[in-house]
This record gives structure tokens, C-alpha cells and sequence, in this order.
């Protein structure tokens, strides 16, 4: 039996409300799903943000580095989880654009049984494994010792937000964007109402900054779950015939999604390796842009996440004007969105110094980013939108390959230049090797497209083979 993203035509579907993107303006469908999806996602980043203020109150540098080196590491479980979302959105948004929602239904229950699995074998392999991964990165003494403790309290609840990101796709896919950033938004408010609470009152410092982030966690998945079980009724007793079947269908695409966005971490990991040969203070520098750039760019993130769910509804229903508009729509909003945050950033870059009360490399890295790097952010961001297209357009290998290639080609090389100099040189050589391979997205995307709407064609129709 062959696997295939798209769903046949022809398939009988239960009578449900027609799929939503397929008709409308496409501009309104892109900011829409992006607005909802930003005020959730840009909720989580600001309780990242408050949560490094809040320990930077407390006058120790140590933590700021400890939460750094943990913060690498949940970076790629984080990732791992967002590719299993990405996964289901590029299955469910197809299957509801063909109007074939048993199958929808089917699939959103055995990748979520998917998602609870692999997350939990995942955070088994890691458990024992903290302080090798920690000292690889750097982190060493007292420092290395409050990461491990921080993850150690944090590592269990990473199955129940795999599975709320999951449930956060499968809302995205039916075209119910406010519900998938309640679970996002609740979780946010939670996590930074028990930062200021665990951390400054109760005096906790990290360890509270670890509960917090726990008991949200938990909140995300109860709201995720009600959405998708009561009002989107997606969720199904599970069909062991064919579960095997579906397995395969999922794993075709979760471990290329997955890798995809493990490269990015993977780069980031990278960088803090090399901030490290300088001092605790360039990475605790690293640390904060790492917390600056979601806030700045986090439209960028949400426009990456929800566009799929567009795409791929207008991909089942064969709409391929439709998905070519969509991802030229969503490529301008990228560069609107990086031209505005460059603005701000600049203009906020010493107000952002204090407000971490960063001295020495660590301001020097955060000014330095926020007023000459910032621009480039914009290779990232079509980078993102275009691996977008090509998960949900069923090629997440291609998504793969070109995040790869930014992580590897365009990251260590130029990193490892630009470390020669100083950690300015190091955060530089990061930002300058994405520009490649954003450019060469947008071409790997474009040609996607044209030869899957001539294979859509009857064979009568189809254009003659270039020479």
C-alpha cells in the first residue's frame, strides 16, 4: 500500500461545514491566522522574557548562563515537538480541504498517540544523559549544576506541551485559530503569574522558573484537549487496522519535520559553544538575544506556523493559484514584519541593556545584534515560511535539507571565521550565512509548485518536459 499525502479524489466525507481557506481573501486568511497565532506564541516568548528578568533581578549572572546552556537543550525538544505539530497540519489541512473529515478525524488520533510515544522515549533517552549534553555545551561548576536541576524538574512535563502543540495544529488545521491560541495564551499567563510568584516572592530562583514552567505545561494540554474533543469532535477511538497504515503515513512525515526543526537548535547550540571560549558573560549575551529575537520576530514564527493550514487546505482542494498567492503573501508579511522589528530593536537596544542589567560582552553582543544584525533576520524568516510550504505541499525532505544546510554550511564555517575575531564576530558569521539559503528557498518552493500543479493536470494537459 503506497503512502500519500494527499488524499484521494473522490472520497465520500460525513456532511461538514466546507473547509475554510479555500474560499475568501487570501491576505484576510494569512493575517488572521497569523494574528491569533502570534498573540499566543508572542505570550509564550514574553513569559521566556519575564522569566530571564525576573532571574536577572536576582543579581546572578550564574543563572542567567545556567538557564542559557538548559534553555539550548529544551530548544530542541521544543523543536522536535513544533515538528510533530507541523506534521499534523501537513496531513489534516489536506485531508479537510478534500472535505474527507473521517479521515482528518482519523489521522488527528494516531498522531497524537504518535506525539505522546515518541515525546516520552525522548525524554527517557535524555534523562540520564543532562550532564554529558551540559558539558559538551560548556557549562561547567556551579553553573552546570543549576541547568541540570532546572531540567531535571522540567524534562517530565515535555510530553503533555508535545501533545498540546499537536492539538494546536489540528485546531489550526480546521480553520479555528482562537482556539489554538488559547492553549498558547493560557499557558503563557500561568508560566509568568508562578515566575513572579515562585521566583521573586517565594525566592526560588531557578527552581521556581522550573515549577512554573511545569505546572503550564499541564495547562496547555487540558485546554488543547477540550478544543479538540468538544467543539472540533477531531479525536476518534483509534483504528488498530489501520493504525499501522497511519504510522508510517506519520513517521513520512513527523521525522523530516522533526529534523527540520531540530537544525535550527542545532545551530543555536553551535553558537553557544563559541560564545563559551570567551566568557560566562558572552553567553549570557547569547542568552538574552535568544530571548529578544522571539518577541521581535515572533510574527515571523506565527506566520510559519499558520500558513500551513492555509496551503494545505487549497492543496487537497487543488487550488494551486490560491497556494502560490498564499506563500507570495506570506514572504511580503516576513519582510514587513523584519523591517519593523529592526526599527524597534534599534531604537530599544540600550533599554533593553539595562533592563537585564547586562555589562561588559553580554551588553556589547545584545547592542551590537539589536542595531546592525537585526535586518538579516529576514533570510530566517523566509527560510521558515518557505519550509512551510514545502511540509504541507508533501516534500518535507526539501524543508529539511535547506534548514540543514543553514545550520551546517551556513553556520559553522562562518561562526568558526568570525570567532577567530571576538563573540561579536561569532553572533555576525551567524546571522550573515542564512542569506544563501533563504534565497534558494524561495526558488526550491516555486518549482515545487509548478510540477505538482502539472502532475495535478490531466496527462493530456501536462506540459512537455523542458530540455
Amino acid at each position: 500500500m503506497s503512502v500519500s499525502a494527499l488524499p484521494p479524489a473522490g472520497v465520500a466525507a460525513p456532511v461538514h461545514p466546507p473547509p475554510r481557506f479555500v474560499t475568501g481573501s487570501i491576505a484576510r486568511h494569512i493575517l488572521v491566522m497569523t494574528g491569533t497565532s502570534a498573540v499566543g506564541l508572542m505570550a509564550i516568548f514574553f513569559s521566556d522574557f519575564a522569566n530571564i528578568f525576573f532571574l536577572g533581578l536576582m543579581g546572578d549572572l550564574q543563572l542567567l548562563a545556567a538557564v542559557g546552556y538548559a534553555s539550548t537543550i529544551l530548544f530542541f525538544l521544543f523543536s522536535g515537538g513544533i515538528g510533530l505539530g507541523i506534521a499534523v497540519t501537513a496531513l489534516i489541512s489536506p485531508a479537510l480541504g478534500a472535505r474527507d473529515v473521517t479521515r482528518a478525524r482519523r489521522l488527528a488520533t494516531h498522531a497524537l498517540m504518535f506525539s505522546a510515544g515518541a515525546s516520552s522515549l525522548t525524554v527517557a533517552a535524555l534523562w540520564f544523559a543532562l550532564p554529558v549534553l551540559l558539558g559538551w555545551l560548556g557549562a561547567g561548576g556551579r553553573t552546570l549544576a543549576l541547568a541540570h536541576d532546572f531540567l531535571r524538574i522540567v524534562l517530565p512535563s515535555l510530553p503533555p506541551l508535545a501533545l498540546a502543540m499537536c492539538a494546536s495544529a489540528v485546531l489550526r488545521s480546521s480553520g479555528d485559530p482562537q482556539r489554538a491560541m488559547y492553549i498558547t495564551l493560557a499557558g503563557a499567563v500561568i508560566a509568568t503569574l508562578l515566575d513572579a510568584i515562585l521566583i521573586l516572592w517565594l525566592g526560588l530562583g531557578i527552581y521556581g522558573a522550573a515549577i512554573s514552567a511545569f505546572i503550564a505545561h499541564f495547562a496547555m494540554l487540558g485546554i488543547g484537549w477540550w478544543a479538540v474533543v468538544h467543539v472540533h469532535d477531531l479525536l476518534a477511538r483509534p483504528d488498530w487496522n489501520l493504525l499501522e497504515y497511519d504510522t508510517r503515513l506519520i513517521t513520512r512525515f513527523a521525522i523530516p519535520c522533526v529534523l527540520t526543526n531540530l537544525a535550527t537548535p542545532a545551530g543555536g547550540a553551535y553558537v553557544t559553544v563559541a560564545m563559551s571560549q570567551f566568557s560566562d558573560s558572552a553567553v549570557a549575551g547569547w542568552a538574552v538575544i535568544g530571548r529578544i529575537i522571539p518577541i521581535a520576530f515572533g510574527a515571523i514564527f506565527s506566520l510559519s506556523g499558520s500558513i500551513g493550514a492555509i496551503i494545505g487546505q487549497n492543496f487537497g482542494a487543488r487550488e494551486f493559484g490560491r497556494v502560490r498567492a498564499t506563500l507570495t503573501g506570506a514572504l511580503r508579511l516576513a519582510a514587513l514584519i523584519s523591517a519593523a522589528a529592526w526599527v524597534l530593536l534599534a531604537l530599544a537596544a540600550p533599554v533593553l541593556v539595562r533592563l537585564f542589567s547586562a555589562s561588559g560582552e553580554a551588553a556589547e553582543l545584545i547592542v551590537f545584534f539589536c542595531r546592525w544584525l537585526a535586518p538579516l533576520f529576514v533570510f530566517f524568516g523566509t527560510l521558515f515560511v518557505c519550509n512551510a510550504a514545502c511540509n504541507t505541499l508533501g516534500r518535507p525532505q526539501y524543508a529539511t535539507a535547506l534548514n540543514w544546510g543553514r545550520a551546517t554550511l551556513g553556520t559553522v564555517p562562518f561562526v568558526t571565521l568570525g570567532a577567530h575575531w571576538s563573540a561579536k564576530g561569532a553572533l555576525f558569521g551567524h546571522m550573515l550565512g542564512g542569506i544563501v539559503f533563504g534565497v534558494a528557498a524561495v526558488v526550491v518552493v516555486h518549482r515545487l509548485i509548478a510540477r505538482l500543479e502539472d502532475d495535478a493536470r490531466p496527462s493530456d494537459q501536462r506540459r512537455a518536459p523542458s530540455s
